[in-house]
């Protein structure tokens, strides 16, 4: 008969075996022939970014399908930003788009968008944030799934990485990915690149359908099915990049903190639950070793060796899939050090979404 400490390692072997279970799905963008060569406005929204614009316009730059526009729009930067769109429109079809004032009941993202939309003329709509890296075949195999699917097509991008603070990020970026089905007609829509129809755009009621919403690429998915829309995702597998909240560790707690609390309360529950499980084992493993070594309070055997195993088990799963996902050297080896980046920012949001707001880019945006 099993004892209790022999059903809590079987509990840990299922919740590490059901983590392989949740990875299978992160399915590449793929690689399709156009069916025809459309006219593609690409639509970039910028507040502050003189930092990142640039790498997205030289990256458009060398695209195997140029687009027939590139549209740039100054959220009321009160950088650069502006000036290196300008100085870029010597070398692409590109025009700066300056839009009014953020109204009220608007976010300002989904504000500089509905402006770009309406100054466009392409036939299909591609949505870029300004500190994205495309590929060379990126706009080519994007719009071609677009024309293959219909309705709303996105990718989530490679996160790369530069310095220390953004290997916190880990478990943001997996549990992310992780946490929602992807592949062709998931439902999902992740919002740094995406590409639609203007056809769908306007049937789906656009971006003043979502005007308010923080994380406007969940709400617009739902607006597409709503409209009858197919919505597919897929992982950008480096043939899209990005490098997030370069400004700094402060950055990227509140950039976390301002999606966590919305974007979880639209993971469906099946789902939640299978990364809740997961990351049960994840903590599990992050304070066992640690505790069975320095004698902190812990349940279960004390052995060190049966806790070393468990958490090589876990760094070593983290390691394999996280490949796909972005450049996290040591964290994965190390990761009780995210689990606890990941837990402190999770409370936050707790903490904030009772305030129901935070700052970001010096605007106070809605955590309701």
């Amino acid at each position: 008969m099993l004892t209790a400490v022999d059903w809590l390692g079987v509990s840990v072997v299922v919740r590490w075996l059901l983590g392989w279970w949740l990875a299978r799905h992160l399915i590449p963008l793929p690689q399709a022939r156009l069916q025809h060569k459309p006219a593609v406005s690409v639509l970039i929204p910028a507040r502050n970014e003189e930092a990142t614009l640039n790498h997205l316009l030289e990256g458009l730059r060398t695209q195997t399908l140029q687009p027939l526009e590139v549209i740039v729009i100054d959220d009321h930067s009160s950088d650069h930003t502006a000036d290196i769109a300008q100085a870029a429109a010597q070398l692409l079809p590109l025009q700066l788009v300056q839009p009014p004032p953020l109204p009220q009941g608007w976010c300002g993202k989904t504000w500089a968008l509905h402006n770009g939309v309406q100054r466009s003329a392409g036939e299909v709509l591609v949505f870029l944030d300004a500190d994205t890296e495309p590929a060379p075949g990126l706009l080519e195999s994007l719009v071609a799934q677009q024309q293959r699917l219909g309705g709303l097509v996105s990718v989530q991008p490679f996160h790369r990485t530069e310095r220390l603070y953004e290997q916190l990020s880990l478990l943001f970026n997996l549990v992310g990915l992780m946490a929602v089905p992807l592949g062709p007609r998931c439902g999902v829509a992740f919002g740094p690149a995406m590409a639609t129809s203007r056809e769908h755009y306007l049937r789906s009621g656009g971006h003043q359908a979502v005007a308010n919403k923080v994380v406007e690429d969940w709400f617009l998915a739902h607006r597409y099915e709503q409209a009858g829309l197919p919505v597919s995702a897929f992982i950008g597998d480096h043939q899209i990049a990005y490098r997030m909240y370069p400004g700094g560790l402060g950055d990227l707690v509140v950039g976390f903190d301002k999606n966590f609390a919305t974007a979880a309360g639209e993971v469906r529950w099946p789902w939640m639950l299978a990364v809740v499980l997961w990351l049960s084992g994840l903590f599990w493993a992050a304070w066992c070793l640690p505790a069975s070594l320095l004698g902190w309070p812990l349940v279960g055997d004390p052995q060190p060796w049966r806790h070393a195993v468990i958490y090589g088990a876990y760094a070593l799963q983290l390691l394999v899939i996280t490949q796909r996902v972005g450049r996290f050297r040591w964290s994965p080896l190390v990761f009780s050090i995210p689990v606890l980046f990941f837990l402190g920012v999770f409370l936050m949001a707790i903490v904030n979404l009772e305030r129901g707001s935070v700052q970001w880019k010096g605007r106070s945006v809605s955590t309701r």
